[in-house]
């Protein structure tokens, strides 16, 4: 619905571009309306940064970035004429998950939002995990988690919230596929693959009942990805993207995190491309290569990698719920654990493995 599409892109630009360290940016008077017409609104939600002074350290103590650049990327413009918007609008991402969420990239394309419709995923990541992610990117600034940047959320009650028209908690994110967009031709661009991967050996409902019968073929394509080749790498850059991602998978592992994915860009590297090939640009910031490309040992592709989705926590009431269905399932049918309900630390290692198969030594 491009209304509500609409509504919340405002809703968030105007959240992200609010100056939080201004005392005077809201008067009592308006404070008091606010609070009470934000619980009559149904698309456009009242929104607000989520521990605002500690995504400013992440973005300019740890990772680098260009907080002015950042900020541009949020600017809220003046509406142009009837019926065509800003300039500056996030854009609406087709559906890229099972979860609900809303999916929307800035204007110049260098930074995605995703909304957590589902309590039990913003309630773990500001709970639980986000103090621990904090202190992970402190210790560990080339992490390959991916950088989430900021974070809207509205603490008021709405209609919208209520009802679910509208989600109250986005989070932000670099783009990995900032870059694509600058490239020279439309055969360039048409080389940029991407991959969200998992281990793919736990129970999917959709693929392993009844041979995978009940369910369309649109669904089980969207399952899961899989990777249709080998990343051929020296033996450091290998080694450096296994203790990386190591270093992560604890974290998120003693957070009781589980079916968190790696999401792999790759484009034609600069033996398989016509003329000088560089690599495209990525987000001004302190990064690993692995994160901003990384050419394989053939100079055929670069690469790029984060994990991301780390959002399903063990010790939740629904994850609890789904696994004690699956487990009780598993007595008769003995399909084995869910993506899910896996243990965390057998998650992980099976994370690692995945890596280490695809991820080969030259």
């Amino acid at each position: 619905m491009q209304i509500r599409s609409a509504s919340i892109s405002s809703s968030i630009l105007a959240a992200i571009s609010t100056d939080p360290d201004n005392p005077n940016r809201r008067s009592v008077r308006i404070k008091i309306f606010r609070v009470l017409a934000s619980f009559l609104s149904i698309f456009s939600l009242p929104l607000s940064r989520y521990r605002a002074a500690d995504f400013l350290e992440l973005r300019h103590n740890i990772w680098h970035m260009d907080e002015e650049e950042y900020a541009n990327s949020f600017h809220l413009a003046e509406k142009r004429s009837k019926g065509k918007g800003r300039e500056s609008d996030l854009k609406p991402v087709g559906d890229l998950s099972y979860s609900g969420s809303t999916f929307f990239t800035t204007a110049d394309g260098k930074f995605l939002i995703k909304s957590l419709p589902r309590r039990f995923e913003h309630e773990f990541f500001t709970h639980d995990l986000f103090d621990a992610y904090v202190a992970h990117m402190k210790e560990h600034p080339h992490s390959l988690l991916v950088r989430i940047t900021d974070m809207a959320y509205t603490s008021l009650a709405t209609l919208g919230g209520i009802l679910g028209t509208a989600p109250t908690h986005h989070i932000i994110m670099e783009n990995l596929l900032y870059g694509k967009d600058t490239e020279e031709t439309q055969h360039r661009k048409d080389g940029w693959e991407t991959y969200d991967l998992k281990p793919n050996d736990y129970f999917f409902p959709e693929r392993d009942i009844a041979g995978g019968m009940l369910a369309p073929e649109s669904v089980k394509e969207r399952l899961i990805d899989e990777f249709p080749d080998k990343i051929r790498m020296e033996a450091d850059k290998r080694q450096e993207l296994l203790d990386l991602l190591d270093a992560d998978t604890k974290l998120l592992a003693d957070n009781n995190a589980v079916d968190y994915s790696l999401f792999l860009v790759r484009y034609p590297g600069p033996n398989v491309t016509d003329g000088d090939r560089e690599n495209p640009p990525s987000i001004q910031s302190d990064a690993h290569p692995w994160r901003t490309g990384i050419v394989d040992a053939d100079g055929n592709w670069f690469y790029r990698v984060v994990v991301l989705d780390f959002f399903w926590a063990k010790h939740k009431f629904r994850a609890k719920l789904m696994t004690g269905l699956v487990d009780s399932y598993n007595v008769v049918a003995g399909h084995g654990p869910m993506s899910i309900t896996a243990n965390p630390a057998e998650y992980q290692q099976s994370f690692i493995d995945m890596v280490k198969d695809i991820v080969i030594e030259a």
